[in-house]
């Protein structure tokens, strides 16, 4: 690696290898990053800053939009994306992380393994459990875009952050390594405590997921 690209990336070697524990210096975490093609789709401002922090922290192929070039390693979704796209990634395979910033709250998960953890779709059985009326409220907010959202700079920050780092420890261990597995961290202002809620694989959902997870 080029010296200056070394340096660059000096702090984040030495905080992945005493947050992991690993004797290489964190030369390993490195070469993960250095190998993962991530896609951020969604919510510009949100979707920029986790582009930043995913770039000084090593990874090299990060693509925003729809423009990627190349099947994703991993995926990062921001905002309320359309059903085909969701399902285009359990096709294909690609976990993605799902990330909402509005209505003075932020979400970060579930982190989605395809057949392997609870999906999207589950999350909305399990609403549609409590309330009847959640697929039509769904449709009201997937149609909704004048409004603007009610989520300033210092909350796209902190969850643009969080972000960044379920998806560094998916990418550095193993995706089940990530909090957002089979849950969601949620941060509710004006508290500034993140709590994790966990969602189960829901047993009416279609997305096969293992009976062990």
């Amino acid at each position: 690696m080029p010296s200056a690209s070394r340096g660059r990336l000096a702090s984040a070697l030495a905080t992945s290898s005493l947050a992991y524990r690993d004797g290489d210096g964190g030369a390993r975490s490195l070469a993960r990053r250095r190998g993962v093609a991530v896609w951020i789709c969604g919510e510009r401002r949100v979707g920029l800053w986790v582009a930043r922090l995913l770039d000084a922290s090593g990874v090299t192929e990060v693509k925003l939009g729809q423009g990627q070039v190349k099947r994703p390693d991993f995926a990062v979704l921001v905002g309320r994306q359309p059903p085909e796209l969701v399902a285009t990634l359990t096709r294909d395979r690609i976990p993605h992380l799902a990330v909402l910033a509005s209505e003075a709250i932020g979400v970060v998960g579930p982190l989605v393994i395809p057949g392997r953890t609870s999906c999207l779709h589950c999350l909305d059985h399990v609403r549609a459990g409590y309330d009847p009326a959640w697929p039509l409220i769904l449709a009201q907010v997937l149609n909704r875009r004048a409004d603007p959202a009610a989520c300033d700079a210092v909350l796209a920050a902190s969850v643009a952050a969080q972000t960044a780092a379920q998806a560094l420890a998916a990418i550095d261990k193993a995706p089940v390594a990530s909090a957002a597995v089979n849950g969601t961290l949620e941060l509710v202002l004006p508290d500034w405590r993140w709590r994790r809620r966990t969602w189960r694989p829901h047993p009416s959902c279609p997305c096969a997921t293992r009976a062990d997870w």
